[in-house]
């Protein structure tokens, strides 16, 4: 193989097994935080490697270390295991061959290339100043894998922290992140509006929630919109609704649920007040009342400013100058990379794999889409990115 000092050239190199591998992963998708297929998928690539590895015990994770030939820092690099719980419509040979399952967020692409990372870094061991820490994380999809593996030690001695992911909207031979926050906090939100049921002919006798929900939903756009401040935004979104059982019956219930994105903590703990306040004060209003359940789930996931500049020179020199792209803004999809991020100076950025089929990458089936494919072509680069950020020093470091 060539030395670090041509990441990309050396990720060509090995590109077939990593796609091979993403493959053979995409065929078979898990979930949650128990994916042993996968785990021992990974487990095999990795055998015969120099490495300390290390089974997860409070979900299938691995571990693996690569100590180099000299004192340095520990880089941890991060790829997640597990899949979607959704049907997946594409056509390819590989297509997922277990219903109701499918690598339509690209952890399959993560993982492999995390693999791959592995192999070019093990190759050239003895260039590298440090040690290097393999995180394959189940669990990413609503589990927080993440913490679990923290809490197992999974940054113990760590100093900094990289992870990639996937983007079908991105060309290939592209990178993009930014300082600060990069994705979103959420919140769950549940409500059950009750009121009195009756027959739908006579609502006087009765205490319609439906309405009352209608207008629940409705004052919170309303909300939203008026007291949070836009500079420091927030996405509010009710996606599920159910109320009723026939045409000639008022129910006494009504229950609607969605969630709650903001790129703040400030701004998390704000909304949680405007929300609660709006549902029971509308509800009342109905002469209805209103159990509410509001739930933190992934905090914000803030990239290290120096990490993040890092991050861009290594794409400068990776993918060229044209290959790195600062976002204008955060995303407001969630991430359990925020968990490292809160422990460890840390960056995460996303990596075109964007079809050279599709005229427009704005047009690409998304991330979550049940058609999202991705051109393995950009896997080489997520492979050369990785060796790239766990290797790189500034100047003065």
């Amino acid at each position: 193989m060539a030395d670090l000092n041509n990441p990309r050239g050396i990720a060509t190199e090995i590109i077939d097994d990593v796609v091979a591998l993403r493959r053979d992963i995409h065929r078979h998708p898990e979930l949650g935080l128990d994916n042993p297929k996968t785990q021992e998928r990974v487990l095999a690539a990795l055998d015969g490697l120099p490495l300390d590895v290390r089974r997860g015990v409070a979900c299938t994770s691995v571990v693996a270390d690569l100590a180099g030939a000299t004192d340095g820092p520990t880089v941890l690099l991060r790829a997640d295991t597990d899949a979607l719980p959704m049907t997946e419509d594409t056509d390819l040979d590989f297509c997922s061959t277990v219903d109701g399952r499918a690598h339509a967020c690209g952890h399959d692409a993560h993982t492999a290339m995390l693999v791959g990372a592995a192999k070019v870094l093990a190759a050239r061991r003895d260039e590298i100043a440090g040690r290097v820490r393999f995180m394959f994380q189940p669990g990413e999809e609503g589990f927080a894998g993440a913490r679990l593996m923290i809490n197992e030690g999974a940054l113990d001695g760590v100093d900094r922290a990289f992870a990639l992911h996937i983007s079908p909207n991105q060309r290939v031979g592209s990178a993009s992140s930014r300082p600060g926050p990069l994705l979103a906090g959420d919140t769950s939100i549940t409500v059950t509006v009750r009121g009195r049921g009756g027959h739908a002919s006579a609502p006087q006798h009765a205490t319609d929630p439906i309405p009352a929900t209608a207008a629940i939903i409705t004052a919170l756009q309303t909300a939203v919109t008026r007291e949070i401040d836009v500079f420091d935004p927030a996405v509010l979104t009710i996606a599920h609704v159910v109320a009723g059982t026939t045409t000639n019956v008022i129910p006494e219930t009504a229950f609607f649920e969605g969630t709650i994105r903001c790129i703040s903590e400030h701004t998390r703990a704000r909304i949680r007040e405007v929300v609660t306040r709006t549902v029971r004060g509308v509800a009342e209003a109905h002469g209805c009342t209103a159990d509410l359940e509001l739930v933190d789930g992934y905090p914000v996931t803030y990239n290290d400013e120096t990490e993040a500049a890092r991050f861009a020179e290594v794409c400068r020199t990776t993918l060229g100058e044209q290959g790195h792209r600062v976002l204008p803004a955060p995303a407001m999809g969630g991430e359990d990379f925020s968990y490292v991020t809160q422990q460890v100076p840390g960056v995460m950025a996303f990596l075109g794999v964007c079809p050279a089929t599709e005229p427009d990458p704005r047009s690409a089936p998304p991330l979550h889409s049940n058609r999202m494919v991705l051109d393995e072509d950009g896997l080489a680069h997520g492979v050369a990115l990785h060796v790239a950020m766990a290797t790189h020093r500034f100047a003065d470091e």
